[in-house]
């Protein structure tokens, strides 16, 4: 029997929307998953290696709630033009690529905004296709985050590579800061 207040539909309705993170294979690392910061380092330690590394796919899996949504922005015939992912067909996407040719994303810069159990996540990052070597590209992840009561989840991100149009403000480089 439903709470008093509470209709048949809604409850089941709830249950629903519960099941993916109940029932999420494999669970998600504590240390991932239990602050922001942890979440973020996951979100980059997952991709990175050497040609020939496996990516950390199952633990990048843990990440992210039901539904999240990744909007990768490029320049095409000098416009903006967007490519949305879902978190698996974004790793479907890289991996080959990722595996050949080695990739390594750092964060070199963030700025943390966070309302109540929600977060937005401004990191800066640079590229290599070694962890020493010459950087390939620079951009920013916007990513958008929220507090179940026990562990952060990732809902989507947005990036975008600096390119002739846009580059990064020095001042977002280097600078770590969490707004309340």
């Amino acid at each position: 029997m439903p709470p008093a207040g509470t209709s048949f539909a809604t409850l089941l309705l709830s249950l629903c929307l519960s099941i993916p993170a109940a029932a999420q294979m494999p669970p998600a690392d504590p240390a991932d998953v239990g602050s922001i910061a942890g979440i973020m380092h996951a979100w980059y330690d997952v991709i990175n290696g050497p040609p020939g590394a496996p990516r950390q796919w199952g633990r990048d899996s843990t990440l992210y709630t039901a539904g999240a949504t990744f909007v990768s922005l490029d320049q095409r015939e000098g416009k903006s033009a967007a490519t949305i992912y879902t978190p698996e067909q974004y790793r479907q996407a890289v991996n080959a690529s990722f595996v050949k040719n080695g990739f390594y994303e750092i964060e070199v810069g963030s700025r943390i905004e966070r309302f109540g159990n929600i977060a937005h996540v401004r990191s800066v990052y640079e590229t290599r296709r070694t962890a020493d070597g010459p950087v390939t590209s620079r951009g920013v992840n916007l990513i958008l985050l929220y507090w179940d009561g026990t562990r952060w989840w990732i809902t989507g991100a947005v990036w975008e590579d600096e390119h002739d149009a846009t580059t990064l403000p020095r001042s977002w480089i280097g600078a770590h800061e969490e707004v309340p």
